[in-house]
Formats: C-alpha cells, sequence, structure tokens
C-alpha cells in the first residue's frame, strides 16, 4: 500500500468514527424527543396540579437544553 492509499484509508477511517459519533448523538436526540412526547401526551390524559404541571415543565425545559446542546455537537464551529 502506497502512501496515497495509506492516506486515504486513514481519512476514510476518520470519517467512519465521526458517522458514528453523529449517529449517536442523533439517537440521543431521539431519545430526549420521545421522553419529551411521552411527558405531552401525559399531561393530556391526566387533570395535573400546579405543582405536576411545573414539575413537568422544568423536566420539559431541561430535555430542551439538553437537545440543543447535543445538536450543537452536531454542527461544530468552525474558526
Amino acid at each position: 500500500m502506497d502512501k496515497d492509499d495509506q492516506t486515504h484509508k486513514k481519512f476514510l477511517e476518520e470519517q467512519i468514527q465521526w458517522c458514528k459519533k453523529q449517529d449517536h448523538i442523533l439517537v440521543e436526540i431521539g431519545t430526549k424527543l420521545y421522553e419529551m412526547k411521552r411527558i405531552a401526551e401525559y399531561s393530556l390524559e391526566y387533570e395535573l396540579t400546579l405543582a405536576e404541571t411545573d414539575r413537568l415543565n422544568d423536566q420539559l425545559h431541561e430535555l430542551k437544553c439538553k437537545i440543543q446542546s447535543l445538536e450543537k455537537q452536531l454542527h461544530p464551529v468552525v474558526h
């Protein structure tokens, strides 16, 4: 294997690792979105007290922040 082939192979291996990382992040985002959906569906099914509503809103806000953090990892800033 010559130098160009080795360089190309290394590049492709790095691309595979990058894709795996992106896939993992997307799976995490999907999990958090599903959790948000379950919270929303739960709140539609039951009469909630103000305290319960506040608690669920806090959970939704926390999940939203986690998703935003994960999204930033998908789009790194290039300097």
